[in-house]
């Protein structure tokens, strides 16, 4: 009882004094972590309150000719099917059919945009809190009035739905799926597309769309190297309003105010502080922005910088500059990177892992500079390495990029279209030279020796290469037959047998004994190291209709150009 009594009088006293001493300090964290919340809410609500726009209130939605009142609503029970998540391992030759395709005249993929729809849950609660955006709005206009489109459902390659995911953060997750899924033609997402810009949401922010959508293409503002399936999807810009809002004329290339230039409002700590370091060593060199804290929030707010005090317009400050930083902020894919291409300022991206947009056929060397995060102090030095007249070339491209890709909904749709028609029809896909060099030329060296071709330009013909060891009469004949080719441009014979020496005499071709032997030493060593042909993949094959009946199958099937 004595017991019971003393922890009966220690238990009730101890607890009060632990709860005072700790109050304090329990109340302080959670007013931090309150106003961090707070702040960043704050901060992302300031940041995309104006993009999308909206356009529920008004007529604009042109496809077909009705208001977007007038579009019915469907009702997605509760118990609805929610499509798989995206499947990291879908390639064009497993998760889309080019069947649907079929042969076209035109080497145009055809594509069908689903009618317009308002879907709502059970209770009549919309699926996303902005409807139909102006710029997807825009966007699916554009390709309604391109040569892409057909209102014939039977006749599409490829499906676009009118749901709007541009902008994940205005989206109910698992509604949107369901709604997807409910798509007449989805089965699985197959030959379907999404447009989507603004990828994840606090706090971890993914890089690509949240909403699991089966084996949907999806044309992403922010992939990074984990979440983007090569060949498949599409690594898309993030469109910047500013495009339409404000008018930057053309500037000449050449020698600019500040040498670098920092806009970004939202620059992690650590990165804004090396900045600071560089501008204290670098001086006026260096201009470093931020957000004007003496102004109101609005419109007004987002087109103007400052430093110490004094207010720059944004973004006409941006052609100010020879080269502009943009950095990753919580998203991979910044806007900010349009505003850069438009001013013709070269940008410098620091975004470790970030696919850039159209990079399956834009060059990116040619118009911009690509640090890794941790070479940020750096730059200034790697920056000043760059001869004059490349940063004048790189100028002229970054403008030209913009005005092609970059500069309207309608640009970015078109370019997703052709190269995703590119892969279904690569005999008739752009050339490099096509993507990459203006297409009215403004300056007088535009093929500059300064740069290179990530990829070989295919209008020349193909190279048609024949590894040999002893056949001469199947040498012979095998010449003969792809000699007739008419995209052949060159014909290139390798002897693999050291131990007897190639015919003597070959028509039309050239003898380099030693480049022979030497060829035939490359090759080996190359096969015993990485016991594999250096020549397994080709560009062009040779087609084995043109062999005759009698010609070994081994030749035939060309499997692999290292077992000939």
């Amino acid at each position: 009882m004595c017991a019971s009594v003393k922890y009966g009088s220690r238990g009730p006293a101890l607890i009060p004094r632990m709860k005072t001493k700790y109050r304090i300090y329990y109340i302080t964290l959670f007013s931090v972590v309150l106003l961090g919340l707070i702040a960043t809410g704050i901060y992302y609500i300031t940041l995309f309150s104006f993009w999308p726009h909206s356009i529920e209130s008004s007529a604009e939605w042109s496809l077909d000719r009705r208001s977007v009142h007038d579009a019915p609503l469907v009702r997605i029970p509760m118990s609805s099917p929610i499509p798989e998540r995206g499947d990291l391992s879908c390639r064009m030759h497993t998760c889309f059919d080019v069947y649907r395709c079929g042969y076209n005249p035109k080497n145009k993929i055809k594509v069908y945009i689903y009618p317009l729809q308002r879907f709502v849950d059970e209770v009549g609660v919309p699926i996303s809190s902005t409807g139909l955006s102006r710029e997807y709005n825009d966007l699916l206009s554009a390709i309604s009035d391109s040569d892409f489109y057909t209102d014939d459902v039977s006749r599409a390659c490829l499906f676009i739905p009118s749901i709007d995911v541009l902008n994940q953060n205005s989206l109910r997750i698992r509604e949107t799926a369901q709604a997807l899924a409910m798509l007449p033609r989805w089965d699985k997402g197959m030959n379907h597309l999404l447009f989507n810009m603004l990828p994840g949401g606090p706090p971890d922010y993914n890089t690509a769309l949240d909403v699991p959508r089966d084996r949907a293409l999806l044309a992403g503002g922010g992939f990074s190297t984990w979440t983007y399936r090569q060949g498949y999807d599409v690594s898309i810009p993030v469109y910047s309003p500013l495009s339409v809002e404000v008018d930057l004329p053309e500037r000449q290339p050449g020698p600019r105010r500040y040498f670098i230039l920092s806009s970004q409002t939202a620059i992690h700590r650590e990165y804004r502080v090396e900045l600071e370091r560089l501008k204290e060593e670098n001086g006026e060199a260096l201009l470093l922005l931020d957000k004007c804290s003496n102004l109101s929030q609005g419109l007004a707010s987002v087109r103007k910088r400052c430093y110490k005090g004094q207010v720059y317009d944004y973004p006409q400050i941006l052609q100010e500059s020879s080269f502009c930083v943009v950095l990753r902020g919580a998203r991979l894919g910044q806007a900010t990177l349009s505003d850069v291409l438009q001013a013709g300022c070269v940008p410098v991206i620091m975004a470790d892992s970030y696919i850039l947009p159209f990079s399956e056929v834009l060059d990116w060397k040619r118009a911009s500079v690509v640090i890794p995060e941790e070479k940020l102090p750096e730059m200034y030095t790697i920056l000043k390495s760059i001869p004059h007249r490349q940063v004048e070339e790189m100028q002229r491209q970054a403008r030209w990029f913009w005005e092609a890709y970059f500069s309207s909904m309608k640009a970015i749709g078109m370019t997703t279209l052709q190269i995703i028609n590119d892969r279904i029809y690569p005999y008739a896909a752009l050339t490099y030279e096509e993507w990459n060099n203006p297409p009215v030329v403004k300056w007088t060296s535009v093929n500059s020796p300064l740069f290179l071709p990530l990829i070989p330009p295919r209008s020349p013909g193909f190279t048609a290469v024949v590894l040999t060891y002893d056949r001469i009469e199947s040498l012979f004949r095998v010449i003969t037959e792809i000699s007739k080719v008419p995209s052949l441009a060159k014909l290139l014979v390798v002897w693999n047998n050291q131990n007897k020496s190639p015919p003597e005499a070959i028509d039309g071709l050239s003898l380099d004994q030693t480049h022979m032997v030497e060829r035939s030493e490359c090759i080996n060593k190359f096969a015993s190291v990485f016991a594999t042909m250096p020549l397994k993949v080709v560009e062009h094959r040779a087609d084995p209709v043109l062999y005759k009946d009698d010609f070994p199958e081994k030749l035939k099937s060309f499997p692999n150009i290292g077992s000939l």
